[in-house]
């Protein structure tokens, strides 16, 4: 595993656990274990109430933003739910730039996040 990889599946975990008091049910997919299943994809996390998913989410990295990762979001953007992006903080213009392009704005919430360290 990758550090890149190691990182983007903490991320997932912490989401998981910090978005459990808006969705009754998370399932979530790692680098290593695609158990979860929307539609015939593997998003990151599928978050849903009741039986219903109301949305799904993929977690990016610096490294994972570019134009073929965008038409996997179109993909995913396609499937019913609403599609949220996870991105860091200061790729956000970029990331909108690409889901600008194409054609998602009414279909994808971009979320961002940051790791600060102070000492």
């Amino acid at each position: 595993m990758t550090k890149e990889e190691f990182f983007h599946d903490w991320l997932v975990s912490h989401l998981q656990r910090r978005l459990a008091r808006d969705y009754k049910e998370i399932l979530a997919n790692s680098s290593e274990a695609q158990d979860h299943a929307f539609n015939d994809h593997y998003p990151d996390l599928i978050l849903a109430n009741h039986g219903m998913v109301l949305a799904i989410m993929e977690v990016e990295t610096e490294e994972t933003i570019t134009p073929e990762q965008a038409e996997r979001w179109k993909e995913l953007a396609g499937l019913g739910a609403k599609l949220i992006l996870m991105v860091p903080n200061h790729t956000r213009p970029q990331v909108m730039d690409l889901v600008l392009q194409k054609g998602l704005a009414d279909k994808v919430g971009v979320g961002s996040y940051e790791i600060t360290i102070k000492m």
